[in-house]
């Protein structure tokens, strides 16, 4: 099967850090929470950050380096939870700001960065969109991981937009006027969402408003569509709580996510299974990724993994062992952490990512989906 060069469903790719993990080290790393809801943050963030630095300083991390992370500490709970940073020898390589905080301080200097929870975090920031629905049509609003929201607003054509109350001969008539008003605004609606859907490729659509516009809305929408939607209980009236709608979004995009590690991990589970399309451990999947053979790879990240494997100047080969590469007449090869040579060597040929949870999955929490079998 020839690669397409298109991420497969489930899959993250992470062009942008491809530069970076086949550039030249030795690398620094930072994992720091940065955590907003506290007394003092900035200090408490100042106070994490010195503690790490020292723990650096004795890793022998020239204080240049150090340097340029330093003023990126004392604001940085402003922007989220936990503050991320790579770094070499030629300055900053990558700065970002992620919304949960890790699940300890990280600091590391080596000859490979780590990206794995940086891949985690933006595996479970989707792409998706919130509908809020009433009578008059719609605010719908779309988020992407990279930031770059939008708004608009779809319906609002034509009164009446109230039934007529009971009573009175004109009562039916108005009535009916009313329902179509209604079912065109909705239908105003159904085709924005159709047009988002083929435009920004959401993973979800969360809808809610009122029952009624809900139903009519849900009524106009292809199956494709329908198929992405989860209900919320929130209106489109302005007194509405925003942290109760970002709650509910919250809950339905990390069950999403959670749907897609399971999607994939089933999957892999049928194809070893059937000894077909995929391979199962270190071994394997590092002979597999050497061959330009996996289509997605999935690893469970651990700060604390002490396990390594073999990388040279290229994305591949990769192995367990340096006598694999020395075979291969590759001269100069050096030893980094299991996972960050996985992930590297993947991003090298172009294989999608799927960070996974440590229990249930390939053995040693490494394995991959293959593009073609042996």
């Amino acid at each position: 099967m020839e690669h397409t060069g298109v991420t497969p469903p489930g899959a993250i790719s992470a062009p942008d850090l491809l530069d970076i993990v086949l550039g030249d080290g030795p690398f620094l790393t930072v994992y720091l929470a940065t955590e907003a809801a506290i007394e003092n943050a900035a200090q408490r963030s100042e106070l994490r950050w010195k503690d790490l630095r020292r723990e650096l300083s004795s890793q022998g991390v020239d204080d240049g380096i150090l340097d340029a992370v330093e003023p990126l500490v004392p604001d940085a709970h402003l922007e989220g939870e936990c503050l991320v940073v790579i770094a070499n020898a030629g300055g900053l390589l990558h700065v970002s700001h992620e919304p949960d905080p890790p699940t300890r301080d990280v600091g590391r200097w080596g000859d490979l960065p780590m990206i794995g929870p940086l891949l985690e975090w933006r595996q479970s920031q989707v792409p998706h969109v919130v509908a809020l629905v009433d009578r008059k049509g719609g605010d719908l609003f779309v988020f992407h991981p990279d930031g770059g929201d939008a708004h608009m607003e779809a319906g609002g054509g034509g009164d009446p937009i109230h039934k007529a109350k009971p009573g009175g001969w004109s009562q039916s008539r108005y009535q009916r006027r009313a329902e179509n008003v209604w079912e065109a605004n909705a239908s105003d609606v159904a085709d924005a969402l159709v047009e988002l859907v083929d435009k920004e490729q959401p993973r979800l659509i969360a809808l809610g408003g009122d029952v009624r516009a809900v139903e009519l809305v849900k009524h106009a929408l292809p199956a494709r569509v329908l198929d992405l939607i989860g209900d919320i209980s929130a209106t489109r009236t302005a007194d509405g709580s925003v942290d109760a709608v970002a709650e509910e979004v919250t809950r339905l995009v990390a069950t999403a996510v959670a749907v897609d590690t399971k999607d994939l991990l089933a999957k892999f589970r049928e194809e070893r299974g059937q000894a077909d399309r995929a391979v199962d451990g270190p071994a394997d999947t590092l002979a597999a990724l050497t061959r330009a053979q996996v289509e997605v790879l999935l690893v469970h990240a651990d700060p604390d993994d002490a396990r390594t494997a073999w990388f040279g100047t290229e994305a591949i080969p990769v192995s367990e062992r340096s006598t694999d590469l020395t075979d291969l007449g590759l001269d100069g090869a050096k030893a980094g952490p299991l996972v960050d040579v996985a992930i590297r060597a993947a991003l090298g040929t172009g294989a999608g990512i799927r960070m996974i949870p440590g229990a249930g999955g390939p053995t040693g929490g490494v394995g991959a989906i293959l593009r073609w079998r042996d």
